[in-house]
């Protein structure tokens, strides 16, 4: 269609080109040149209006609609297919809704008007819940009667979105101050008058809300009064808060009196005009604390005097020269063998020298520097004792000692001397190495019996284990001569179980043909013949007079061991190779309190502590399986019921081919130095735990202010920007009926909400400043500027005014921040320029060195000097301070508009670039602002 012929649909930018594009004549409304005048003159309106509206207009409610309302169909959906076409056909989602009000104002000419409804639609390629503040207004036709309906709307799914998610922020963080661990209560005027105390503060002082809310303070906890009072009235006062740790306050509280102890902060609660109007009690229950820590340090002593008197040697060096702190008596006496006069007080390897050249300066060192636990046993040390080295085969343990603030400062070692130990058990090793030996240079031989013939073939070294000539036959009758007549009834009982059996075995004594007497040891077994007779025999004999000889060396130095193992203080106990204990000393009994009788019904688990036994035996048959060494720390039961921490150990005795032949285990009691190392753990969990808390309390409390800052400066824009609209239509809709007194009114309404606009928007600008994300990136300075420039561009041309910069290079900035620290800057010496002079500014850039700034930082760091100074009306000095203040003015609202906010915000931009600003000024002569940002890359 020709554009030329209807002014009407002139601009109205992209959906006017659309509407001139269509070809109408195709559509229910027919050529444009037939529309009627009412129809020219909404569109008209329509489309040069930044407000959205749509139009349905006719009975088929054809649709019209303007750029403003375009962003609300959304992409992927019904623009713009939706232009000229049916309404019922293009929203058939909400049809069922919209079309009874489309019918009211069709038919009786009645407006509509929703708030923030929710209209679910197709849009962006699917449904979406959206929510709409509209009206339905009649659009009548030259002859009055109502031809279409204008739908003025605005979509606010955001805002309802924002609000709904305030409501629940609020929600949220009300409920969190009611259940804070920390007490806070508010205090209001000089009497201290309960305005708010949340139910952890109820708590502490023992007090229901009914009981405290609008009475004085001291008038509900009055045994107070006499500390905390003169406190809280310096602080509402003179504004200073009050910081105290562990403060010592008596409560009369759980019907009894006492003293409590509390991490607290008195802070003065200001208005906006900075008058103190009361005073914030924010108060944390330290009593438990205190008194474990009083508790601990008495335990502390009790410990040390339990550690002097340990029959476990123990001591504590300290510091990187290992100076002996303690060394309890068992340690001095019995290994080290000197007076606590030549110890205490004196570097270990200072002591005893002869360390230096073993690994225990290494060990000390690993176990001071990375916290490492180093336990060994059966250890060998050689220690000086009256000028000569003795070995010692030691157990111990080396762990490391922390302070409050973690740093390693000391090392506590535990000490078990089990020389005697390691010695006994090497001296049944001897014999047991013996006896193995003895039986490898023994020789087996065999043989072969017919028992039908009696025929016997044998090998020939069965000759000299009886002691025959080695060229003579023998037969079996030869072989059973030589069975000494005692054991006779041995060999009877073995062949006679034999015939049952299959096998064949037994061990007697034999008479060799030297008269001397022997053992021999004979394996066998019995063939039989289809009718089960017994036909055949075949077996081995070994002469095993050795190996007798040896076992009773064996059953002496178990006897031995046994005698030995029951004088330890230690636990004893062995096993066999499948792990079955068979064996406990007369410590194991005396120090549980079981019998033998009842070890051998029950078993040994039953001195385990329950919640110990699966892991004890599942360490236990590993250790087993695969020979390696078990090593469990568990608790037994001792005869008065106490269950008592014990170290276990076990080492396999090995043959001379490697195989197991026993276990040898022993446990240790060290319940004191595990209930030690158990406070010293607990303590420094707990204090971690603590901080963890309050550094969580604290973020969440910063994100959930953020949050209520940032929306809620958007919900008050909201109401501002409605009161803008509505006066503007109504100067606008009707100009002819409004009178010059009532239009000036609805300009000043205009103005004051642009105003508080500007207001609200300069304190979410600060509230980012604060709380944005600090992301340093490198910054083309030249082109900020220019960006700068660019937004005053129209007030520059106004006031003619010169902006003057050079080369301003790159450096590492909070980019979007800078740029609102020169925007903010440039525009303060545009706004504060001298009636009639151009404003002059001028903005550099140069790199200095930290240490001829004063008061730097940073010192050893390059900083960026940026100077913006300008021509304009200056200020004297002696507001250099107040300048940068919150809401601080210097001139009146008429003379110079703004907010108050410009210089704070730029303030808050240099201290988050940890930066500083200095401003100098002379009243009539312009300012000069200095800036300076270290280089933090």
């Amino acid at each position: 269609m020709n554009n030329n012929n209807y002014d009407f649909l002139a601009n109205g930018g992209e959906m006017g080109k659309l509407i001139r594009a269509k070809d109408w004549s195709k559509t229910a409304v027919g050529n444009p040149e037939l529309w009627p005048q009412s129809l020219r003159t909404t569109l008209g309106i329509l489309l040069n209006s930044k407000f959205p509206m749509f139009l349905f207009w006719g009975p088929d409610h054809i649709c019209f609609y303007n750029d403003a309302y375009r962003p609300s169909l959304g992409n992927d959906g019904k623009h713009p297919d939706i232009l000229g076409k049916k309404g019922a056909d293009y929203w058939p989602e909400i049809w069922d809704f919209i079309k009874p009000l489309i019918d009211q104002v069709l038919e009786k000419g009645d407006a509509t008007w929703y708030e923030d409804k929710l209209l679910p639609i197709y849009r962006n390629g699917q449904m979406e819940d959206v929510y709409w503040t509209f009206s339905y207004s009649p659009v009548n036709d030259e002859n009055g009667k109502t031809a279409g309906v204008l739908v003025i709307c605005n979509e606010t799914t955001k805002q309802v979105t924002i609000r709904k998610n305030l409501e629940e922020s609020e929600k949220r963080f009300r409920n969190t101050v009611k259940q804070l661990p920390l007490g806070i209560c508010i205090l209001k005027g000089k009497e201290l008058i309960v305005e708010m105390a949340n139910i952890t503060y109820l708590h502490i002082i023992d007090r229901t809300e009914s009981n405290i809310l609008n009475k004085p303070i001291f008038d509900v906890v009055p045994e107070t009064k006499e500390t905390a009072y003169p406190i809280l009235k310096n602080v509402f006062e003179t504004g200073e808060p009050y910081y105290a740790d562990e403060f010592a306050v008596t409560l009369n509280r759980y019907n009894k009196q006492e003293l409590a102890y509390f991490n607290l902060v008195f802070y003065p609660l200001k208005e906006e005009n900075e008058n103190i109007t009361g005073v914030i009690v924010v108060a944390y229950e330290v009593t438990a604390e205190v008194k474990a820590r009083h508790l601990l340090s008495e335990s502390e002593k009790a410990f040390r005097n339990i550690v002097m008197e340990s029959p476990i040697a123990m001591a504590i060096f300290r510091g990187k020269e290992y100076i002996i702190e303690m060394a309890n008596t068992t340690l001095l006496n019995d290994i080290w063998q000197k007076e606590e006069k030549d110890c205490i007080g004196k570097p270990l390897l200072e002591v005893f020298p002869e360390l230096k050249n073993q690994k225990y300066p290494e060990l000390l060192n690993e176990v001071l520097t990375n916290g490492k636990t180093i336990r060994e046993y059966e250890s060998v040390a050689y220690v000086d004792i009256k000028g000569k080295l003795k070995k010692f085969y030691l157990d111990y343990e080396y762990t490391t000692l922390y302070e409050k603030n973690g740093k390693a400062s000391g090392i506590m070692v535990t000490v078990n001397d089990v020389t005697s130990k390691v010695k006994a058990r090497k001296k049944v090793e001897t014999a047991e190495e013996r006896a193995r030996l003895a039986a490898e240079i023994g020789e087996i031989a065999t043989w072969d019996l017919n028992l039908l013939t009696r025929k016997l073939i044998y090998s020939d070294n069965i000759l000299e284990i009886f002691g025959f000539d080695k060229n003579r036959k023998i037969i079996h009758q030869d072989i059973r001569d030589r069975i000494l007549p005692e054991d006779e009834h041995i060999v009877v009982d073995a062949l006679e179980k034999a015939f049952k059996t299959s096998i064949y075995k037994y061990e007697a004594r034999i008479l060799k043909m030297d008269n001397s007497i022997g053992w021999i040891k004979v394996h066998g077994k019995v063939f039989f013949d289809d009718h089960n007779n017994p036909v055949k025999m075949l077996g081995t004999v070994m002469d095993s007079t050795i190996e007798k000889d040896i076992q009773q060396v064996l059953m002496k130095s178990e006897k031995k061991f046994r005698v030995l193992a029951d004088s330890m203080p230690q636990l004893i106990w062995t096993s066999d190779t499948l792990g079955n204990l068979n064996y406990f000393n007369e410590t194991f009994y005396t120090y549980s309190g079981v019998s033998k009788e009842e070890i051998t019904k029950n078993g040994w688990l039953q001195i385990i502590h329950p919640d110990d036994r699966e892991e004890n035996v599942k360490l236990w048959m590993e250790s087993v399986k695969s020979g390696h060494d078990f090593l469990f720390i568990h608790r037994f039961k001792r005869y008065d019921g106490e269950y008592r921490w014990q170290l276990s150990r076990a080492i396999a005795q090995l043959d001379e081919f490697g195989k197991i032949q026993m276990w040898v285990g022993t446990s240790t009691d060290i319940e004191e130095q595990k209930n030690f190392t158990n406070r010293l753990e607990e303590q420094i969990l707990e204090r971690t735990t603590q901080l963890e808390l309050k550094n969580r309390d604290l973020v969440n409390m910063n994100i959930e202010l953020q949050s209520f800052a940032y929306i809620s400066s958007h919900d008050l824009q909201e109401p501002l920007r409605k009161i803008q609209t509505f006066a503007s239509r109504l100067a606008d809709l009707d100009e002819q009926n409004i009178s010059a007194i009532a239009k000036t009114y609805l300009a000043r309404i205009e103005i004051s909400a642009k105003r508080m606009q500007n207001l609200i928007q300069d304190l979410l600008t600060y509230s980012r400043a604060n709380s944005a994300d600090r992301v340093f990136t490198n910054v083309k300075i030249d082109e900020i500027a220019e960006e700068v420039i660019s937004d005053f561009s129209d007030r520059i041309e106004e006031k003619n005014a010169v902006i003057e910069y050079n080369h301003l290079g790159e450096a590492t900035l909070i980019q979007f921040q800078f740029r609102q620290l020169l925007h903010n800057l440039v525009e303060n010496a545009l706004k504060f320029s001298k009636p009639g002079i151009p404003p002059h500014v001028k903005i550099s850039v140069e790199q200095i060195d930290g240490k001829s700034i004063p008061n730097a930082e940073f010192k050893d760091k390059t900083y960026l000097h940026l100077q913006v100074s300008d021509n304009g009306i200056g200020f004297e000095m002696a507001y250099k301070e107040k300048i940068f203040e919150v809401f601080q003015r210097l001139n009146t609202e008429s003379e110079y508009r703004g907010t108050g906010i410009g210089l704070a915000i730029v303030k808050k931009i240099v201290e988050n670039h940890k930066g500083s600003i200095i401003v100098s000024s002379e009243k009539g002569e312009g300012s000069t602002f200095n800036i300076y940002i270290p280089d933090l890359s």
